[in-house]
């Protein structure tokens, strides 16, 4: 057991002794960097010290006694051997002013920075004041804000330990902070330098606004912004520090050839650690010292340059993507579901890459970017044309149901939804996401057979209406009835009842499917509805993780609840745009108008065709998400997770690999854990970082005074206050009138437009769902902004031109509402 180590002699394989940032620090000193001189005060000394104190600490903190705990860790005795070995690696330095930081063990996670977590202690000089530093940087492992960052990123208290490095005291002229990669924007070819004056304490703990520098790699400037010099912390002699007020006209450009090397250094840290570096630095009497190097956290993906090919492939898969995916839906409905299906399809047609690795997984597991592919054409695009004429010659969209393979599919669904999870041993129920799955392929078949002759059928009504010259009736002359019709009709029915009865409307506004327990008719119809359409996303049709309706009742009592506030609007009436069309003079002849209309209709058939076999290709989903919630909630109830949901941190392969959860050795229960604790961390880490920046697939553009601009998907222009809607949870914000503003839309939200005066979605574009459904109530749309949820606010008023794609201010100050 080694309790002091120098720290040349440390490497990434040490993390359990020395923590994150000794290791850190011991690779950087064995490759030649320079790194002020120390040690390392290992774990093993903290438990020998601390464990026969048996302190108890878990359960005092958990009693709200952490103050008493780290009194009891500062004063606590330290035995002989362990105070001269300490002695003795301090005399070696020189028994010079050192600093004193903690390395906790838990840094080795992604996203784990620990920064400012645990007490650094500078300028620390003589014996006795080092040996009291050592204990109180072991006490502030259990300060609050320790303990609550651990607790925010799910790491439990027993895995941690901390170890304390010693280093030399660099009396810095100038210091501060590197990162080896943008920050903001993610770009690996940018070196970001903060700097003041002093030591660099008062730019880590934000004490003054740093002189801040945008460097290429070779260390030129791209961009420099002078700080504040609001404060100096500067050592004291006999120890310690002092904060003394500085003035801004202090500050002095760091020299061309300073930054040059310390870019230098930066990037050849990062490549030393395979990853962008956070680096805290120092400048002293002409050298540079690097002090500390961690891992850049919360870094968002490179920034990304798309062709037109990309971006228009990527306005459609980001209408679908809107959270970050878990690992088990990478390997469940990710490739299984919606997106598998369209690489399915694209693949019979000669085409791949399209819908393929759109979402790749770092290291750890995590899906951390959305990249959009363009299609790449294979020799099996010679065929295509054939391909196409003959499935559109066979299969016709308006008789689809009749096909034998659907009531199989049908049959099939019911058959697997009515097996009981609960009563399954453990062999039987691994196998049913499989199952799950299975059932994909005939209903995906269905559809791919299908799809030419629809996209055939809307494609030669769009040529016609162009040579007509009457391309804007394109949007309105394809609505045709579909089952989100039917959905919303349903929910507008449950509106109506609550409508005209204030008790009823009292117990739907609590949105607690429990509160409707007095009212029998009611929740009937209301089950009733959720049997019927409680398999339809909430979220996303490609994710199995987030709750479907049927899961999530109090989303679709939110909906009824914003429905009831008013009498719905009569949707638009669809002939006439088919009247409109019959008025141009080249279809003034029967035979023409008989044509145009038959042409209508076969396009009508196309767009249901595609509606409705989407809403039955989503009904294995809840039986794949239940299946392995109680995988999870197996594996909680022998203690290996926390919550059921938790299992979504793996892939089905691990799932399927267990053989009995109650009979696991404890090495593959550690290997479980390790794999959950690992990914969950990463995610955490990465829970405010974009998938992607939204003007690479939404490019702004100069329009004016538009205050967004977008696709056109739905014309028309109205004039109404914001209204802000993130997720399903908040629908039963949206007030009549309101402009509706959303990240994203699928089915589920398109109750909200019998409501809403227009809609403003960041992506889709004009063939989503919400694009459709926009079109058949008559309300302006505009898709794919980009920024639409961050640039405009609630209750400020605007107005949306569905036409042309913009979105203006209607008066010159927002009105407030703040919900």
């Amino acid at each position: 057991m080694k309790t002091v180590v120098p720290l040349s002699d440390l490497t990434r394989n040490d993390l359990a002794t020395a923590g994150g940032k000794a290791a850190n620090l011991g690779e950087l000193v064995r490759a030649g960097f320079p790194v002020p001189n120390g040690f390392v005060v290992t774990t093993d000394a903290y438990a020998t010290v601390i464990q026969p104190l048996d302190l108890n600490i878990p359960e005092r903190i958990g009693a709200g006694e952490g103050a008493s705990v780290r009194a009891d860790i500062e004063t606590a005795a330290m035995p002989a051997e362990l105070r001269t070995e300490i002695a003795n690696a301090y005399a070696a330095l020189g028994t010079v002013p050192v600093a004193v930081r903690s390395s906790a063990t838990a840094e080795d996670l992604p996203g784990a920075a620990f920064a400012g977590q645990q007490d650094s202690y500078l300028n620390v000089v003589g014996e006795a004041a080092l040996i009291d530093a050592v204990r109180r940087c072991w006490a502030s492992l259990w300060t609050d804000r320790a303990i609550a960052y651990r607790s925010r990123i799910k790491i439990d208290p027993a895995d941690v330990r901390i170890a304390v490095v010693v280093q030399r005291m660099t009396n810095a002229e100038v210091a501060g902070v590197m990162f080896t990669a943008d920050p903001v924007s993610g770009d690996r070819e940018t070196v970001a330098v903060d700097a003041s004056s002093g030591l660099g304490e008062a730019v880590v703990s934000g004490l003054v606004t740093p002189d801040h520098y945008v460097l290429d790699g070779d260390g030129r400037i791209r961009d420099y912004r002078p700080g504040g010099r609001e404060m100096i912390v500067s050592s004291v002699p006999g120890g310690g520090v002092i904060h003394q007020a500085g003035q801004p006209d202090q500050a002095e450009r760091l020299p061309d050839d300073v930054l040059g090397d310390l870019a230098r250094l930066g990037i050849e840290v990062t490549k030393l650690f395979g990853r962008p570096q956070d680096i805290e630095w120092a400048y002293a009497e002409g050298q540079l010292w690097l002090l500390q190097a961690r891992p850049m956290t919360a870094l968002p993906p490179p920034p990304l340059e798309l062709n037109a090919a990309q971006r228009r492939l990527g306005s459609v898969l980001l209408d679908y993507v809107p959270v970050r995916p878990y690992p088990i839906d990478m390997s469940t409905w990710v490739p299984y579901g919606p997106a598998g299906l369209m690489a399915s399809v694209v693949g019979r047609f000669g085409f791949r890459d399209a819908f393929e690795g759109f979402l790749p997984e770092d290291e750890y597991g995590v899906v951390d970017r959305f990249v959009p592919l363009a299609p790449r054409p294979t020799v099996g695009v010679l065929l295509a044309p054939w391909r196409i004429a003959t499935l559109a010659s066979r299969y016709d969209p308006r008789h689809w149901r009749d096909d034998p393979r659907f009531a199989t599919f049908l049959d099939r669904v019911n058959n697997l939804e009515a097996q009981d999870l609960r009563a399954m041993p453990w062999p039987q129920l691994k196998t049913m996401p499989r199952q799950s799955l299975d059932l994909i392929k005939p209903i995906g078949d269905l559809r791919i057979d299908y799809l030419p002759r629809t996209g055939l059928a809307i494609a030669r009504l769009f040529l016609a209406l162009r040579l007509l010259g009457r391309s804007a009736l394109f949007g309105d002359l394809i609505v045709s009835p579909t089952r989100t019709t039917d959905a919303n009709r349903a929910l507008e029915a449950l509106a109506a009842r609550a409508r005209e009865d204030p008790r009823l409307l009292d117990a739907v506004n609590e949105l607690v499917p429990q509160a409707l327990n007095d009212f029998e008719e009611f929740q009937q119809e209301f089950n009733a509805y959720l049997t019927q359409y409680g398999h339809r996303e909430t979220v996303t049709p490609v994710l199995v993780t987030p709750p479907t309706q049927g899961e999530a009742p109090e989303t679709v009592l939110a909906l009824i609840k914003m429905l009831a506030a008013e009498p719905p609007r009569p949707p638009e009436d669809p002939d006439r745009a088919i009247s409109e069309l019959l008025k141009h003079p080249l279809l003034r002849g029967p035979h023409r108008r008989a044509r145009i209309e038959r042409w209508v209709q076969a396009a009508r058939a196309g767009i249901t065709f595609r509606e409705d076999s989407h809403f039955y290709f989503l009904k294995p989903l809840p039986i794949l998400r239940k299946s392995l919630l109680e995988m999870g909630r197996r594996l909680r109830d022998v203690g290996l997770l926390d919550m059921s949901e938790t299992v979504f941190h793996l892939r089905l392969s691990e799932l399927e690999a267990v053989n009995d959860p109650a009979n696991l050795t404890e090495s593959e229960k550690d290997q479980l854990r390790a794999a959950v604790r690992t990914r969950s961390a990463r995610r955490e880490e990465l829970s405010g970082v974009r998938l992607i920046d939204p003007a690479a697939v939404f490019p702004r553009r100069e329009d004016g005074d538009a205050l967004i601009t977008g696709t056109p998907a739905s014309s028309g222009s109205a004039t109404g206050p914001v209204k802000v809607i993130r997720e399903p949870a908040e629908f039963g914000r949206l007030a009549a009138g309101d402009v509706l503003v959303c990240p994203y839309t699928n089915p589920a939200w398109t109750t909200l437009f019998q409501r809403a005066a227009a809609v403003v979605v960041d992506s889709g574009g004009p063939a989503s769902h919400a694009a459709i459904v926009a079109r058949e109530y008559g309300i302006p749309a505009v898709m794919g902004t980009g920024t639409g949820t961050s640039t405009l606010s609630n209750g400020q008023l605007v107005t949306v031109d569905g036409s042309t794609g913009r979105v203006t201010s209607a008066v010159s100050v927002s009105v407030g509402d703040p919900n």
